[in-house]
């Protein structure tokens, strides 16, 4: 079952909300694309059909219940593991075939669940090591800054001191200390205190003002209501729904079925 609702996540604008019951692209055309994707991790069977679009400019969630798949999904986007079959179209090029780092270069920025941090480097080095393009702007460096202050206190300091919170705001940060064409972000708020998935939240909207495109594993319902735009739900390495954020947000019925959410937690 998804994580109960944290009183800190603010709600989302007007502007942000959906309208109708279609699967809808407000913003741009398909981005990414995945049309009949299956992986297996060793003898285990995991996304069996996968198919959505990811549409430019906007937020698509990516929900269900643990174990569905979602992870793995992410995982095979970036390469880390190989579709058995079907396709994976970036800007309109096939990529399911390319390893990471050509991934990573042609502009996908991804923020792993795990965090990934490697705790021996400085904050600056982890952050420096997400720059694949070269030097890191001064003017991206005080944007980060200002999403995530305590980074700047710490910048000299080995990554394995920080905090959970803290080390969850450098891996966003390494993710977006260059401009990315598509993010990838799994489970920013997972296991955070209320006041960090705020600042979460509220850097990942900002990222979305800036009309960032961005495809997100989230568990906790209220995160994903506040930031989504799109909405796809997985269960068992299928998609089984797939529309605008507001019209699961608004049906609680719906939530029930999908993900096994109660009406405390949505």
């Amino acid at each position: 079952m998804l994580a109960a609702a944290a009183p800190t996540v603010p709600e989302p604008s007007a502007a942000y909300q959906g309208r109708g019951a279609t699967w809808q692209r407000p913003v741009g055309p398909a981005l990414l694309s995945l049309d009949g994707v299956q992986t297996n991790i060793g003898r285990y069977h995991i996304l069996s059909d996968v198919g959505f679009d990811v549409p430019s400019g906007a937020v698509t969630m990516l929900l269900g219940r643990n174990g569905v798949g979602k992870t793995t999904t992410l995982r095979t986007i970036m390469g880390l593991w190989h579709a058995r079959a079907g396709s994976i179209r970036f800007a309109g090029e096939k990529i399911e075939h390319w390893p990471p780092h050509r991934i990573a270069r042609a502009g996908i920025g991804y923020v792993p669940e795990s965090m990934s941090i490697f705790s021996d480097l400085t904050v600056a080095e982890n952050v420096t090591l997400g720059a694949v393009s070269g030097p890191v702007s001064q003017q991206r460096l005080d944007w980060l800054f200002s999403l995530f202050p305590q980074l700047a206190t710490f910048w000299r300091v080995p990554a394995g001191h920080l905090s959970g919170g803290q080390k969850q705001m450098l891996a966003l940060s390494r993710a977006l200390v260059e401009k990315r064409r598509l993010y990838l972000i799994d489970e920013p708020t997972k296991g955070l205190a209320p006041s960090v998935v705020s600042t979460v939240v509220s850097a990942i909207r900002d990222l979305k003002l800036q009309g960032a495109t961005i495809l997100m594993v989230e568990q906790n319902f209220a995160v994903a209501r506040a930031l989504g735009d799109q909405c796809v739900v997985m269960d068992d390495g299928r998609v089984t729904w797939r529309g605008q954020m507001s019209d699961l947000a608004d049906d609680p019925e719906l939530q029930t079925r999908l993900m096994g959410l109660t009406g405390d937690a949505a």
